[in-house]
């Protein structure tokens, strides 16, 4: 991973720059969601998922990383049944899509709107472990 330095003392020009050259360093990899398999069903006959009943109630959809993805099934989906994972190439998803701090400050994709059934590579069952944790599957 890069480090990026700002200094106080640079331009405005600068500071932008730098940030947007972070912002792009996550747009290269897939994101990943996780919801309910009709849902997803449902979504892939309109052509734009519009979210869970939580992310709707957020005003955004919730998407995580390839490492912030295990913390978050265990948070968020642990005991669920009947999930999908679906991968989404983020440069698909333009200006909706904002980087925000979440757990631990951590930065979390969010996407303001619906997501385009075009922009998910791929979607794969969410099976559950003897755990009650979802095992998940090789993500690339």
């Amino acid at each position: 991973m890069e480090r990026l330095r700002i200094s106080l003392a640079g331009t405005r020009a600068s500071v932008a720059l730098a940030c947007s050259t972070v912002h792009h360093a996550h747009m290269t990899d897939l994101i990943f969601h996780m919801c309910r398999l009709d849902e997803w069903e449902t979504a892939h006959a309109s052509g734009t998922y519009p979210g869970s009943s939580q992310d709707q109630a957020d005003g955004f959809i919730h998407f995580s990383t390839a490492a912030q993805l295990p913390e978050s099934a265990r948070r968020h989906r642990a005991g669920q049944t009947g999930l999908v994972l679906l991968a989404v190439d983020p440069d698909f998803l333009g200006a909706a899509l904002k980087w925000e701090p979440s757990r631990r400050g951590e930065l979390f994709p969010h996407l303001y709107g619906g997501l385009p059934v075009g922009a998910v590579r791929w979607s794969r069952d969410l099976p559950l472990g003897p755990d009650g944790l979802h095992i998940l599957p090789p993500l690339y």
